[in-house]
């Protein structure tokens, strides 16, 4: 504990410290209390600097407590400074000495003076007096040539922190530099001094131990080798422990770097635009064919022709089903006789279920016979379709060739079953290079004005949405529009009229059939004549704003669903677009953009809004029915869509909707956007990751499944516009059709026998027959063909397969590399073991995915044969262009890693073919079981018929109970009334050429008829029958729905439609 006295002492000193003058910290450091000893009072500057150095130390320090230094802090720091003195004077004598020295030339006295002046002496090396010398004369020399002018005064600065001067004249030393001073310049400061002999001092002990290393080299070798091989150990065995301690991690590390090699290698194949020949190698083993690949490609097989099958079943039930709608139709209005819908009927269940009767006689005679002749006859056929479907332009031709009438039915018919509807990446590939090519071509020769692609009925345009809104299309409109729709529907309260006209009818018939009197408004009146009615303003107001509401729905709906827009629709809308701007380079992007909303929003979705139960895009129980409110509504928004999508606003006779002009072209900005979108797809190519050679490569053949009728029609078709579509004789399609001669029989494809020829309905027999479907596996006429007459396509796959057996059993850099060097004996063996394998692979495969017969040759055989068929046909390759051997036929091996990618993305495409096809099959099957429960309603419907026939009594109507039994009441009595009293009820409102006082003298008999809802009205004139006439209620209501208030009877009556029907129901419905 410091005692009181010294504590005042030390706030003195701490203040003077503070205050910075030197003398008053000196007088603190003096006082007695203060007990600070060695203090001198000519170092009374040195002494306030290293003091209020120490003192901000102590306050820029956060973890002291005490910021004022204490007695023993104080004495420290004087202490400190005298040191500083001691040496700032030894520094001065170095100094002064070395350099008068110097200038004295006294080299004799060098050594003294160093060993005099250091505070060591023993670094002094006497040895080397005369390089000191020498070195410090010459480090002067060149220091005094710089200088011109210099003073008096040495300075130093101690420990980085301090400066101390001395002048060389009076002698005499300061810590505070003089305001103006001039320096010795010339003299050789302390630090270069001591770095002179110190550095001799250094290279003399180097030298030594130089010399003492050379001595002893050998020595120094084993050492060093000793010391080397115990480190090396050491690191090895602590190594070895680790790996020993970390044995799991080192595992998966070292599988992760084998897996991103691997990855590595992958990316290689997949990016680089020539892969090398050692990392093809590594994957060429992804081309081989598993049994789960042919199990998949069996199973792709039977539900494509399944699907296929169940579409064509379909579409022929519902046209079935539309005519019994007709019929039963035309039977309500006594059109037809009962007997016909009963015969009918019994046709329609025999397709019950979408069983379709397809005859199997053909598999063992007829075109499938096993003669040589039918054969060929089954081959150029399969060629044939081969072609039609490989090559667009000979359909694309043909179907601008025929009359539009009959074309559309080859497109539903002939045309989509050649592409078994899309039913795979293949088929729909190919569709849609049919569709781009066909409204290319008409684009090119029937388009004259942009806007005719908008106002005309394209072909292909009518082909592509018909293909999209089909069995394939159709799951993406139901999840487009599905849901708003419903809602729509499902809307009790949802009140949409925008006719102020039907409005203002509505209003009137309302009043008329609530009260039972006759309105004194007018019935007939125009549009701005409805508008001044306020109850039609509001009306018309509620209508609009529900209208713009549930018109944002569905368009949401349409705008947030771009992804689920069929690719091949989009990619028919980029198409169209480009080629319109083609043809027409001065087409704005508006007039561009609304040509594709034409076909994507008012061709595909539009109709699909109009009419939902029309194309399935929400379910529908057996007999149920959109009401007119309904349909309104969605025609309402329908119309509102079609007029944003083509920027159309409302006017002329639209232009009480004109309050919804700002909506429409906001809205076409959103559709703008969405169009334009719309066509950003890649090309089939890309999309598919097909290209010319890959049929050649796929496991199976392309099958079809078409009728006989169909296959007549199209041989038939293509010889009466042969000279079109394949005007040179040399052309394949000429070929070919010249191969099959004339167009066949239905028999001749049947086979003799399958007919009866006695049988009188032999007509009707063959026309069914003809509906019988047969298979045809597609090939192409090369792929078919042997030996030289092989084309470079096919060449190209063999020579392929070829060095894909070569490269698995022998190792090589490049392509020539392996060619030309001998094979061993053991590469041999494995390649011989390799196709033992495959042979065993090929007996299990079916008959329609067998490779042809020459590769199968190619396939055993020896290595080096296999070389040498190679080397043959890359010369015959490079001829063509196909390869070069400059690259060492890199083009070849490009082609191999092409098909290892494809073979990957085709595997991962036919799995989700696979699901696709499943999921369309239950659709269908959906499909199907909908008809069903219509057939049976439509059973049940004419059973009731059957059963009200054989009834004596009368009925006013035929109803069903939950039992399908029916139930009616005995028919009313006749009513009968005279005009005056109908005239009073406002039902009657004039007769012609008679006055109203005459009206007592007419009057009308009404009877009920047997038939429901049929009236007999019978007119006399003073007692005497003038004429009859019927009426239907079901006619009087259509006329209410259409707004037709006055109607005429006998030519001559009017009278009032609502009030007609009003008394119709209260006399003889007891409504």
């Amino acid at each position: 504990m410091h005692s009181f006295p010294g504590v005042v002492a030390v706030g003195y000193i701490n203040e003077a410290i503070d205050e910075g003058n030197p003398l008053r910290t000196l007088e603190t450091l003096l006082l007695p209390t203060a007990n600070i000893s060695d203090v001198d009072p000519a170092h009374a500057q040195h002494y306030q600097d290293v003091l209020y150095h120490a003192k901000s130390q102590k306050l820029g320090d956060s973890e002291s407590v005490s910021k004022v230094l204490w007695l023993d802090e104080i004495q420290q720091a004087v202490d400190e400074a005298n040191v500083d003195e001691d040496r700032a004077k030894q520094w001065v004598t170095l100094v002064v000495d070395v350099n008068q020295c110097l200038e004295g030339k006294k080299s004799s006295d060098i050594l003294s003076v160093l060993k005099s002046s250091t505070s060591n002496a023993n670094d002094i090396i006497p040895e080397c007096a005369d390089k000191y010398y020498d070195a410090l004369v010459k480090a002067k020399e060149l220091k005094s040539e710089r200088v011109s002018s210099e003073g008096s005064w040495l300075k130093l600065n101690l420990n980085e922190k301090y400066d101390y001067c001395y002048n060389i004249d009076s002698k005499e030393g300061s810590w505070v530099i003089p305001e103006s001073c001039l320096y010795k310049e010339s003299w050789l400061t302390g630090k270069e001094i001591e770095a002179f002999w110190k550095g001799c001092k250094q290279r003399k002990v180097y030298m030594h131990r130089r010399q003492t290393f050379i001595d002893n080299t050998d020595s120094i070798v084993k050492i060093q080798s000793w010391f080397r091989m115990a480190t090396a150990r050491k690191s090895y065995l602590s190594r070895l422990q680790y790996f020993r301690d970390h044995n799991n991690e080192i595992v998966k590390i070292q599988s992760l770097l084998r897996a991103n090699k691997a990855r590595d290698d992958y990316k290689t194949l997949v990016g680089s635009e020539n892969p090398p020949l050692t990392v093809i190698r590594k994957f060429v083993y992804l081309l081989d064919q598993s049994d789960l690949d042919f199990q998949e490609e069996l199973e792709v097989a039977r539900l494509r022709e399944e699907v296929v099958t169940k579409i064509r079943a379909n579409q022929q039930l519902e046209k079935d089903l539309n005519l019994m709608d007709i019929k039963i139709g035309l039977l309500v209005k006594n059109r037809i006789t009962l007997e016909d819908v009963i015969s009918h009927s019994k046709k329609l269940n025999k397709k019950k279920g979408g069983e379709m009767e397809i005859l199997n006689n053909t598999d063992n005679q007829g075109i499938k016979s096993l003669s040589k002749e039918r054969r060929k006859t089954l081959e150029t056929y399969q060629q044939l379709f081969y072609l039609l479907q490989t090559n667009p332009l000979y359909l694309a031709k043909l179907i601008f060739q025929m009359p539009q009438n009959k074309s559309t039915k080859f497109m539903d018919t002939v045309i989509f079953t050649l592409y078994n509807y899309a039913s795979n990446q293949r088929e729909e590939y190919l569709l849609l290079k049919l569709f781009k090519t066909a409204l290319e071509e008409e684009i090119k020769s029937k388009v004259d004005q942009v806007q005719d692609i908008v106002t005309g009925n394209p072909t292909v345009i009518k082909m592509v949405v018909s293909f999209n809104r089909g069995a394939r299309g159709q799951n993406t409109l139901r999840q487009l529009l599905a849901a708003v729709v419903k809602e729509i529907i499902e809307d009790k309260s949802l009140i949409i009229n925008t006719n102020p006209v039907e409005v203002y009818k509505a209003w009137v018939n309302q009043l008329e059939t609530q009260t039972g009197e006759a309105s004194k408004l007018p019935y007939d009146v125009t549009t701005e004549q409805a508008l001044t009615y306020p109850e039609v303003k509001n009306k018309l107001e509620a209508s609009i704003e529900n209208l713009r509401r549930v018109t944002n729905k569905v368009l949401n709906s349409i705008i947030s669903s771009l992804d689920l827009l069929p690719y091949g629709l989009r990619y028919i809308a980029k198409v169209l677009k480009n080629s319109i701007h083609e043809k027409f380079p001065d087409a704005t992007e508006d007039e561009l953009l609304k040509i594709v909303g034409n076909l994507l929003y008012y061709r595909y979705m539009n109709p699909a809004i109009v009419a939902p139960d029309g194309f399935d895009i929400i379910d529908m129980t057996a007999g149920g029915q959109i009401n007119s409110d309904q349909r309104r509504n969605l025609g309402s928004v329908a119309k509102v869509l079609q007029h944003a999508a083509s920027n159309k606003l409302f006017e002329g006779e639209n232009e009480h909707l004109s309050s919804m002009n700002n909506y429409l072209s906001e809205t076409y900005q959103e559709f703008r956007k969405y169009f334009k979108e719309a066509c950003n797809v890649p090309e089939p190519e890309e999309k598919f990751n097909m290209d010319k050679y890959t049929d050649l490569v796929t496991v199976s053949k392309p099958v079809i499944y078409i009728s006989i009728e169909e296959i007549i029609s199209t041989h038939s078709l293509l010889l009466e516009h042969q000279d079109a579509i394949a005007p040179e004789k040399n052309d394949l399609l000429s070929e070919l059709l010249g191969s099959l001669g004339e167009v066949p029989t239905v028999e001749s494809f049947l086979g003799e026998g399958a007919v009866d020829p006695n049988d009188p309905n032999k007509a009707n027999t063959l026309s069914q027959l003809s509906k019988t479907e047969i298979s045809l596996v597609l090939a192409s006429k090369y792929d078919i063909e042997d030996g030289e007459a092989i084309d470079s396509r096919s060449l190209m796959i063999k020579t392929k397969k070829l060095i894909i057996d070569v490269i698995r059993n022998q190792p090589g850099n490049t392509l020539t590399e392996i060619l030309e060097t001998p094979a061993t004996a053991q590469q041999e063996a494995d390649h011989a073991t390799d196709m033992v394998s495959r042979a065993m692979i090929d007996s299990r495969t079916p008959e329609e995915m067998k490779h042809s017969q020459s590769m199968i040759e190619d396939a055993q055989l020896p290595l080096e044969q296999k070389k040498r068929k190679i080397q043959r046909n890359l010369r015959t390759l490079e001829q063509t262009g196909h390869v070069s051997s400059k690259n060492k036929y890199q083009d070849i091996l490009n082609e191999i890693a092409k098909d290892i990618r494809n073979q990957r993305i085709y595997r991962k495409l036919r799995k989700a073919e696979l699901a696709k096809l499943q999921q369309t099959l239950n659709a269908l099957n959906k499909k199907a079981a909908f008809y069903e429960e219509q057939i049976n309603y439509y059973d049940t419907y004419i059973k009731t018929c059957l059963d009200n026939l054989k009834r004596k009594n009368t009925r006013r109507s035929i109803k069903l109970d939950g039992k399908g039994e029916p139930k009616g009441t005995k028919r009313a009595k006749p009513v009968k009334y005279t005009a005056a009293k109908l005239h009073e009820k406002g039902v009657l409102l004039d007769i012609d050429d008679l006055q109203t006082n005459q009206f007592k003298n007419v009057t009308f008999d009404i009877i009920a008829t047997e038939d429901v809802g049929i009236f007999d009205v019978r007119s006399k004139f003073l007692g005497v029958e003038m004429e009859k006439v019927q009426l239907n209620i079901q006619d009087l209501l259509q006329m209410q729905y259409e707004g037709v208030a006055v109607m005429k009877m006998f030519d001559k009556v009017k009278v009032n439609v609502n009030l007609l029907i009003y008394l119709l129901n209260k006399k003889f419905y007891g409504k």
